[in-house]
């Protein structure tokens, strides 16, 4: 078995979807949000803890576990699923945008990328061939193209240039797959000019894929530009088949590509920001390692029913990181994750239950009154 979709209900409205997504390691309800997995463990959390937030699947890195411990371990431990004892779906990344943002440590060609480790300088190559068979090592349910994320901003010849090579790099992905287990979903490119992503999604779809993601967004620009580029992409895509817009991690940003079609998302923010203490609400951000919140002895979120919010107040969970006391990363890590999956868990429940616009408006003007006081 591959990968499936089934869209359950679209909101007449907005066309927001809600889905389920049917991998070989157990279905996901969609729209989702997909904690990452960097290297084989979502930071501080066990994959028990994970299971315990509602998480069905998440997202691990090609390019870093290419390099540690290497895919060769990694298939000779029985793939990803057994080496990190998560059972559920895995969705794992091409490489391309690591890569990509090495800058000067790495030289673009047709054949592929040839570039420097950014751990000891050692040189590798990573072509589309190499990319799916370092990924189908791994064992994911789901392994991306492997494409040219290009910078932003960027002249719109080079992006033209870009987007066709990442066309090439797709069908050649296809051609080297040979696990039937495992989905190769594309990747839109195109940077922010409408015209070139609606390009870049027609070339793709063309090459018919099981599911198509949305890259080169989130990477600098303005958020409304960034809907302006979904707008533009979105209405090509197949109603049939997942739609997963990358790298976004944020309630306004998930709300918003929902609202345009998206089903799965990603973002490192939720355990990045954990580690320094900030943690986030429905409507925007606390840092809880600042002083107003020493002798706060509530929870993280009033109204938040996870693990560290029924049991340990923001004083504590700060001391826990003034002290540099890892237990404390756990705690913010774990409400940061919970709050993402339960946020997207009750935009599907509006989506089924016809009251998603109101869900929306609602977020929108609570967003707005966060921003005004």
């Amino acid at each position: 078995m591959s990968v499936t979709y089934t869209l359950v209900k679209e909101c007449p409205v907005t066309g927001a979807r809600a889905g389920i997504l049917h991998t070989p390691h157990g279905d996901v309800p969609t729209p989702v949000f997909m904690p990452v997995g960097t290297q084989a463990t979502v930071k501080t959390m066990s994959p028990e803890e994970l299971k315990e937030i509602g998480a069905h699947i998440i997202l691990s890195n090609t390019y870093h576990l290419y390099l540690r411990p290497g895919h060769d371990i990694v298939r000779d431990a029985g793939g990803l699923h057994q080496f990190m004892n998560w059972d559920r779906a895995i969705l794992t990344d091409s490489g391309g945008f690591q890569v990509f943002s090495l800058g000067a440590l790495r030289k673009i060609r047709e054949e592929g990328v040839t570039f420097r480790s950014h751990i000891d300088g050692s040189q590798h190559f990573l072509s589309p061939e190499k990319a799916v068979e370092i990924q189908e090592a791994l064992g994911s349910d789901i392994a991306m193209a492997f494409d040219e994320c290009a910078p932003y901003p960027a002249e719109r010849t080079y992006i033209q240039d870009s987007l066709l090579r990442t066309t090439r790099w797709a069908e050649r992905c296809l051609w080297a797959q040979t696990r039937s287990d495992q989905a190769i979903f594309g990747i839109v490119q195109g940077g922010m000019y409408p015209d070139l992503r609606k390009e870049s999604a027609k070339q793709l779809v063309s090459l018919d894929f099981p599911g198509y993601a949305i890259g080169g967004l989130s990477v600098g620009e303005p958020a409304p530009l960034m809907y302006e580029m979904l707008e533009a992409t979105v209405p090509l895509l197949p109603t049939t088949k997942p739609r997963y817009l990358m790298g976004v991690g944020t309630t306004d940003y998930l709300i918003e590509g929902v609202k345009r079609g998206i089903d799965m998302f990603d973002c490192v923010l939720p355990t990045r920001i954990a580690r320094n203490g900030t943690v986030m609400t429905r409507t925007g951000y606390i840092t809880v390692r600042n002083a107003p919140y020493a002798r706060d002895y509530g929870p993280l979120e009033e109204g938040c029913n996870c693990y560290t919010c029924r049991n340990y107040s923001r004083a504590y969970v700060r001391h826990l990181i003034k002290t540099n006391e890892v237990f404390g990363l756990r705690l913010t890590s774990y409400h940061n994750l919970y709050m993402l999956v339960h946020f997207m868990a009750r935009i599907r429940e509006s989506i089924l239950d016809e009251t998603f616009p109101d869900v929306y408006n609602e977020f929108i003007a609570r967003i707005g009154q966060e921003k005004e006081e």
